[in-house]
């Protein structure tokens, strides 16, 4: 079969013939016709992300939609190492598939997947969001913090204050459901207002300086219950933390991803996701490639626009 082979760390994928994938008791065979670039996926196959494959070649890619030998439209995951979502067949645990609504288009089920997953599974296993609460989304101007603002939405937040860097999406997203919108160098001034008036969930994409500064108004603030889910780190992995933040405040500091909800809630959340997104808004920008491109689109995606092959 054709597929995206990744030949060693930090390469780049190319394209090439790889061997077909066997059903087994195990495993059900999935023809792929969608699988989208993300960040978790191009981090595995650079072999910096924690989950990273360590044998070569493997075919790259966690997720993606297709068909079932029967021919249902599936949402699926694919975690057997070295069979990726980006080839023309790929394998599947019957537990990591999720069927499709009918009216939901495969790519842009691909496209709003594993964006979306973050903050559905962040927002109702971790935070565990009550109707009312009021979110606070710091890096919101990318697809997955965009799409979060919409998924708070629908969960149903009472407030939510979106945060980033570009000025353009962060007006975008007052139209999408933002009570309030930053910019990342507003975000320190208004900190103590905020806190004051109140924030029952931090959704965190960034980490860095602006992560920090969140976390030591909520600690300023007192007894208050915040809850801190840490999602992605594009401002930096590291940051330098004072165990008295932690103590002295109502602050709860906890990540959500691979390996801090158990995949089979992850595939619930994708699941809840996508019969959600059949009903409601949850579209993204993307653009169809076919994988034959696949080295060229690699380091040429955007994380405003998701990179979608059509297999």
């Amino acid at each position: 079969m054709k597929a995206a082979l990744v030949n060693g760390k930090g390469e780049t994928p190319i394209y090439g013939d790889f061997m077909d994938p066997q059903e087994d008791e195990q495993h059900f065979v999935v023809n792929v016709k969608a699988a989208a670039i993300s960040q978790l996926a191009k981090a595995r196959a650079a072999g910096i992300h924690y989950s990273s494959v360590t044998e070569y070649p493997f075919i790259p890619g966690i997720d993606g939609a297709g068909y079932l030998t029967n021919g249902e439209p599936v949402y699926f995951f694919s975690l057997s190492s070295p069979f990726g979502s980006m080839a023309e067949l790929s394998l599947a645990t019957p537990k990591s598939i999720v069927p499709l609504p009918a009216t939901l288009d495969l790519s842009m089920a691909a496209a709003i997947g594993n964006p979306g997953m973050s903050s559905w599974a962040a927002l109702t296993r971790k935070a565990q969001l009550r109707a009312g609460e009021t979110v606070l989304i710091n890096g919101a101007t990318g697809t997955s913090g965009g799409l979060a603002v919409r998924i708070a939405r629908h969960l149903g937040a009472g407030k939510i204050i979106a945060t980033g860097r570009n000025t353009e999406e962060l007006a975008k997203l007052r139209t999408q459901g933002a009570d309030i919108t930053l910019t990342l160098d507003e975000l320190p001034h208004e900190l103590p207002t905020l806190m004051k008036q109140g924030v029952d969930v931090v959704l965190d994409y960034l980490w860095g300086d602006s992560a920090l500064g969140i976390m030591k108004s909520a600690s300023d603030g007192g007894a208050r219950l915040v809850r801190f889910v840490q999602i992605g780190s594009l401002s930096g992995q590291e940051i330098s933390l004072h165990s008295k933040l932690l103590r002295s405040s109502g602050l709860t500091l906890m990540g959500s991803g691979l390996g801090s909800v158990s995949n089979t809630e992850l595939v619930a959340s994708v699941g809840e996701l996508l019969q959600a997104a059949a009903l409601s808004d949850f579209s993204v920008p993307f653009s169809i490639r076919p994988l034959s491109e696949v080295n060229d689109a690699w380091n040429k995606d955007d994380s405003r626009c998701r990179t979608v092959f059509n297999i």
